[in-house]
């Protein structure tokens, strides 16, 4: 078997590797920062480094272009549910103004009081948005409220 026929098998291997691995632990931190892009790069590397004389089976490009399509349609998912995991925090912390809540503030004091106002801070780096309700001079992110009270 020549290199280049090796290679294409390699990174054939590493791509069904790739996809075994992360549907079924799904804890690999490993492959986290891999997207479609890097998908598509390795094919292009496989095709330019294929043995001409031994071209790959049409049927491993198509599982190939499969598993980049399955990997785009998951990022897209996760993108989109994240967005409406953010927007209905964002709905539910609306809710809470001139509600009675108890709580750890982020400056890990105990809170009580009526929420005021809700702000949403984005963190610059990764894009991560926060919902935090506001009681009194004082800042809780959502996920430490221990108590509501109506009326």
């Amino acid at each position: 078997m020549s290199a280049a026929s090796q290679t294409g098998s390699t990174t054939a291997a590493s791509i069904a590797d790739f996809s075994s691995t992360s549907s079924s632990s799904g804890t690999n931190d490993g492959y986290n920062d891999l997207g479609t892009d890097d998908f598509l790069k390795l094919l292009i590397q496989e095709l330019q480094n294929q043995d001409p004389l031994n071209p790959m089976d049409n049927s491993e490009m198509v599982q190939q272009i499969g598993l980049i399509r399955e990997i785009g349609a998951t990022d897209e998912l996760t993108g989109t549910l994240t967005t409406l995991s953010d927007n209905q925090q964002l709905v539910t912390a609306s809710g809470l103004i001139g509600k009675q809540v108890s709580g750890l503030a982020t400056d890990s004091s105990q809170v009580d009081g009526v929420v005021d106002r809700v702000t949403v801070e984005t963190n610059g780096e990764n894009e991560a948005r926060s919902i935090k309700v506001h009681v009194g001079g004082k800042t809780m992110i959502l996920e430490n409220i221990r108590d509501i009270q109506t009326g």
